[in-house]
C-alpha cells in the first residue's frame, strides 16, 4: 500500500510514476476526454441524470489500465482529490504536449496536437487583441 503524501508536491512525481507506461496514460486521457465530453453534451442537452455518467466513465478507463497495464493500484484510493486533480493536469500537459518534457517517453518529436485551433484563437495574452478591442470601447 502506497504511503500517504502530505503534500501536492510530493505527490505529484508520484503520480507520475505510478502512471510509467504510455498506455497506461492514453487509458487515463479516453477517460478524461469522455468525462469532459459527457458533462459538455448535460450542459447543452440539459439531460442532468447523464452527469451520473462521469464517473463510471472516468474510472473505468483508469482502473483497467492500472490493473490490465500498469499492475498497479490506482492512487484513488488513498489521495482521492489529488488524483482526480492530477489526471486533468496530466491530460491538460498531454493535450498542451507539455507533458513530454516532464515524463518523456519516445523519442521522437512531439507535436502539438492544438496548434491548428490555438493560432486562431484570440487570447487574453494577446495584446494586439486586447488592445483592438479595448479601443473600441473608447
Amino acid at each position: 500500500m502506497a504511503e500517504r503524501k502530505a503534500t501536492y508536491a510530493e505527490f505529484w512525481p508520484f503520480y507520475l510514476q505510478e502512471h510509467a507506461k504510455p498506455t497506461t496514460r492514453y487509458f487515463h486521457y479516453m477517460g478524461t476526454a469522455l468525462v469532459i465530453l459527457i458533462a459538455g453534451f448535460a450542459l447543452f442537452t440539459q439531460r442532468w441524470l447523464v452527469l451520473l455518467a462521469m464517473p463510471v466513465a472516468g474510472y473505468l478507463f483508469a482502473w483497467l489500465s492500472h490493473a490490465l497495464i500498469e499492475r498497479n493500484r490506482p492512487v484513488t484510493f488513498t489521495h482521492p482529490l489529488w488524483s482526480l486533480i492530477s489526471d486533468f493536469r496530466m491530460f491538460f500537459l498531454w493535450l498542451t504536449v507539455r507533458f513530454s518534457k516532464i515524463a518523456p517517453t519516445r523519442k521522437r518529436r512531439a507535436r502539438n496536437r492544438l496548434a491548428p485551433f490555438l493560432n486562431k484563437v484570440p487570447t487574453i495574452l494577446d495584446h494586439h487583441w486586447l488592445r483592438a478591442a479595448t479601443d473600441n470601447l473608447a
